[in-house]
């Protein structure tokens, strides 16, 4: 990525979108991509992978609070998470709200992304990787899965996109869910980033398709993010209940309950995120 002035954000196959740059805070190329943190005129500071926007300091909260409150709610009493991906330690930092949470292990490929993490996005991961139930391990997360024993209540992937570079991509496959099925504990849950329906509908169709073969219960949803151009699909996969069954007073009793407070995220919010648009029923989960 050029960053002389602007980032060119890829926000379809053949549609970009331009982000004014102030100045480098950190550039790197680790063993698996291009590493690079900038401050930005509209969106503060900017964790960029590969030329791609991955979260900005004005509206992580948006994709993060998306990403793992509907599945943290939706779980009666979770203890146990799993967190796969989610360098920047925002995600775990969610997660860690939760007063039920025992033990948080977040698996992340790439190192460097944690390192620089840790040092420049402190707004970010706010002392997530230090707290005593937080397990921080660098491993692919596809090898962590295939080998632990270990069950969870809640696995949240929280990767690159489907569609994008190789180093994720694996872990989007039906085998993959399946694997995932069998960690989860009698009453768990999975969340995961899905992309953006509008630009890959395909691709979109494909994962969530993958879901509805593994888990009996699936609810799909997206988030306007300003700093990705597009709004975010998000998929919440369970063995036992839909987040459709969950009223709004009892979304908000449950985060109140847990000790949980959210910048974007409530029961209003997410009964009117998981509204589905008249022309997507009409298509049958096309996304257009």
């Amino acid at each position: 990525m050029s960053l002389g002035i602007n980032i060119l954000q890829a926000i379809g196959r053949y549609s970009q979108m331009l982000i004014k740059v102030k100045g480098l805070v950190a550039s790197k190329r680790s063993k698996y991509q291009q590493i690079d943190i900038v401050d930005t005129e509209e969106f503060g500071r900017v964790l960029v992978l590969d030329g791609l926007v991955q979260s900005s300091e004005y509206d992580e909260h948006y994709y993060h609070e998306s990403l793992v409150h509907p599945a943290m709610v939706l779980h009666p009493n979770p203890e146990r998470v799993l967190v796969l991906g989610g360098g920047e330690g925002a995600t775990l930092r969610e997660v860690l709200k939760y007063r039920t949470v025992r033990r948080a292990v977040m698996v992340d490929i790439d190192e460097d992304v944690v390192q620089l993490s840790r040092q420049y996005l402190a707004s970010w991961h706010r002392g997530a990787f230090d707290d005593k139930r937080a397990e921080a391990v660098i491993e692919d997360g596809k090898a962590y899965v295939e080998r632990t024993t270990e069950r969870f209540d809640v696995i949240i992937m929280d990767l690159t996109d489907p569609y994008g570079p190789e180093i994720a991509r694996q872990l989007y496959t039906e085998s993959f869910i399946r694997r995932l099925y069998s960690l989860l504990a009698d009453d768990g849950v999975v969340s995961t980033q899905a992309g953006t329906s509008f630009f890959f509908p395909d691709e979109y169709r494909d994962l969530l398709e993958s879901f509805r073969k593994v888990f009996r219960y699936v609810d799909e949803y997206s988030t306007w993010i300003p700093s990705f151009g597009y709004a975010c699909n998000f998929i919440v996969a369970s063995k036992v209940g839909s987040l459709a069954a969950l009223s709004e007073e009892e979304i908000d009793r449950r985060l109140r309950e847990r000790g949980v407070e959210t910048r974007f995220i409530n029961g209003r919010v997410l009964k009117a995120l998981l509204a589905i648009p008249t022309y997507y029923k009409a298509t049958q989960g096309t996304p257009r």
